[in-house]
């Protein structure tokens, strides 16, 4: 029944999801805390190792959860349920796009959905943000009454040195993230 279960949380996912694994994370996120699957530090870990392990953010979120819930079989089912629905509908997509791809109706349904998208991957930018630069209380009244109670100062450090490297210097994502990781594991390990 649990295999079940994370199959149908994950089509479900994969189904009603647009804009790729960034713009997923919101919806994977919801569905994990629903069920107490992970904690919000737990599905912080799991989005940075998204990120950096090789293979889609959304695969590599799913195959996570799954494991972590029910082991080697759990991560299979999880990536089968997050995948399977992308699959079929490109299959159908496929299939009807040459004849409908001067369609105005079309043409509207994808500018109405890309600022889904930005929304969305906007949406799992501050979750993200919220548990890594300011211990989960971006929102929170305490901290704009006292702004260093929940400040993570040396996340906060990296992220701005990675802003930086990363848009005035053009480094590359792979030698940012090395650098980072290398950093972290000094001052935050």
């Amino acid at each position: 029944m649990m295999y079940l279960y994370l199959f149908s949380m994950f089509f479900r996912i994969g189904l009603f999801s647009f804009g790729g694994g960034l713009a997923m994370l919101p919806l994977i996120f919801q569905s994990v805390q629903d069920f107490g699957f992970m904690s919000a530090e737990e599905f912080s870990d799991l989005v940075a190792l998204s990120q950096v392990t090789p293979g889609p953010i959304a695969v590599n979120a799913a195959t996570y959860v799954g494991f972590n819930y029910s082991g080697v079989l759990g991560a299979g089912v999880a990536t089968l349920g997050v995948c399977l629905p992308s699959f079929v509908l490109i299959l159908i997509v496929m299939k009807f796009m040459e004849k409908f791809k001067e369609s105005k109706g079309l043409e509207g349904a994808f500018l109405g959905i890309r600022p889904v998208t930005v929304g969305l991957i906007g949406a799992a930018a501050i979750f993200v943000a919220e548990t890594v630069l300011v211990d989960g209380k971006l929102f929170s009244m305490k901290l704009l009454t006292d702004p260093t109670g929940y400040i993570n100062v040396i996340p906060c450090v990296i992220f701005a040195v990675t802003l930086v490297l990363a848009g005035k210097f053009k480094i590359s994502p792979i030698k940012i993230t090395i650098l980072m990781a290398v950093v972290g594991a000094f001052l935050c390990g």
